[in-house]
């Protein structure tokens, strides 16, 4: 599970972010074999979609108001969301197998839904 969100002094110390950006990096690696017609369509729009998560994590992290850090996460599931979607639509144009990246992108998922529940339940 996640750390206490008290014992955390910057958003890298969330296990959350890492995760978010581990994908972000397989995200690269993988659009990097994409067809050269693709480095402004599918490849850009994947490439974003999955650098918004972590970026969020981060930016909710460093709002003061529990309402604030949630609209982030729910940014950032939003982002999730839509990568699910490009690596689906990756696999189906036989760009490669999407598998490794959903396995990982399903961990992010199950950790920032978490996040968020702990968010809305704190105090402050």
């Amino acid at each position: 599970m996640q750390p206490d969100r008290a014992s955390a002094k910057t958003f890298r110390d969330l296990v959350v972010w890492g995760k978010a950006h581990e994908f972000v990096l397989s995200v690269y690696r993988f659009t990097a074999a994409f067809p050269k017609q693709e480095t402004y369509g599918l490849a850009s729009q994947m490439r974003r979609a999955a650098v918004s998560i972590p970026a969020n994590i981060a930016e909710g992290f460093g709002k003061r108001g529990k309402a604030d850090k949630a609209r982030f996460m729910n940014i950032a599931e939003g982002s999730l969301e839509e990568s699910r979607y490009y690596l689906i639509l990756a696999e189906d144009l036989g760009y490669g197998s999407s598998a490794p990246l959903t396995k990982s992108l399903e961990e992010v998922s199950r950790l920032l839904g978490a996040y968020t529940r702990a968010i809305l339940a704190s105090a402050s």
